[in-house]
């Protein structure tokens, strides 16, 4: 049970840090990329209202399989209580 743990502590903070080395990525198309640059040039918040619905889509996965994994945690750690050891 102990290592279980440690393994997921590790994990955690294996996370931790790769999410803190954020480096901006241009992971636009060019279509994009070409419209964004040029509404942003002319004052327009259209370019801004384009890069919110991608990180609102990039994030969507993220929060469903961490509300299932935590789900899932909460399932199995109720049962490992129950458990009367000898």
């Amino acid at each position: 049970m102990k290592t279980i743990k440690r393994c997921i502590a590790v994990i955690f903070c294996a996370l931790l840090l790769v999410a803190a080395n954020v480096e901006v990525a241009n992971a636009q198309c060019a279509m994009c990329s070409l419209n964004a640059e040029n509404s942003t040039k002319g004052g327009n918040t259209q370019g801004r209202g384009l890069n919110n619905g991608i990180f609102f889509l990039l994030g969507a996965p993220f929060i469903i399989v961490s509300a299932v994994g935590f789900l899932w945690y909460k399932k199995f750690r109720n049962k490992d209580e129950n458990k009367v050891y000898l």
